[in-house]
């Protein structure tokens, strides 16, 4: 009686509309906050800040945080790996403070991926926003973060080569957001978190997607067989050029 919702209202006393109206509003917010943090340039203001250079002019022209370690060391890079990571969880976390629901949270976790790639704040030339969908995802699905990370670094150690290790870790993630959503893991087994699983895994497959097209000149360079290497077991056998970032 009193403890259930009258049919004609949500659980929350709103009615199906106005909910539905909310939800909308608070996901687009969430969006609008995602991508404007997602655009946040921090490896751009870090250069700027520490050497006063544009860190896109060095290595191989992105953001992120191994071409920010190698034109300004691993302090800086570690630096903006962190900061990276901490605006998709942002994104995320904003965006669940405002109200919005499982989907509306993983298009703002989207947003910031977005906002990372083609960043307003710095004409739209940004990094491959494989730290912003991870701390996304952080925050969505920790059992697809978990399965980011065992795949990305299984990849990069077997390969030496940072591309593979992240493209392995967006499939990785994938992957796992699927088998989540397929299997039930995770917290709770009710429709909101069946619903929670099945917009982090629609979210992981849209990062992905981004992921792969920033990595286009990668994926090149890996068909030719020059796609550069990380020192990681003595001698590398990359070449000279800078490893990609990221």
């Amino acid at each position: 009686m009193c403890s259930r919702a009258d049919p004609g209202t949500s659980g929350n006393g709103r009615t199906p509309i106005l909910a539905a109206m909310v939800g909308t509003v608070a996901g687009l917010a969430g969006c609008a906050l995602g991508y404007s943090v997602g655009s946040i340039p921090v490896g751009l203001w870090l250069g700027h800040a520490v050497r006063g250079l544009d860190v896109r002019e060095h290595g191989s022209g992105s953001t992120g945080a191994t071409n920010v370690s190698r034109v300004l060391g691993p302090a800086a890079g570690a630096a903006t790996f962190l900061l990276d990571v901490g605006k998709g969880a942002v994104a995320v976390e904003g965006a669940r403070a405002l109200g919005a629901g499982p989907r509306g949270r993983a298009a703002a976790g989207l947003a910031a991926v977005v906002g990372h790639a083609w960043p307003a704040y710095a004409h739209f030339r940004g990094g491959k926003s494989v730290a912003t969908a991870f701390g996304a995802l952080l925050m969505l699905s920790p059992p697809g973060a978990a399965s980011a990370v065992a795949g990305g670094m299984t990849a990069l150690l077997a390969t030496q080569t940072v591309s593979v290790g992240s493209l392995a870790a967006a499939g990785s993630a994938t992957a796992g957001t699927a088998a989540a959503w397929a299997f039930a893991a995770g917290e709770g087994t009710g429709d909101r978190a069946r619903r929670s699983r099945a917009a982090a895994f629609g979210f992981t497959a849209a990062a992905t997607g981004i992921i792969l097209y920033r990595h286009s000149a990668n994926l090149r360079r890996l068909v030719r067989g020059d796609e550069p290497r990380l020192p990681l077991w003595g001698r590398s056998r990359a070449r000279s050029r800078s490893v990609t970032n990221p």
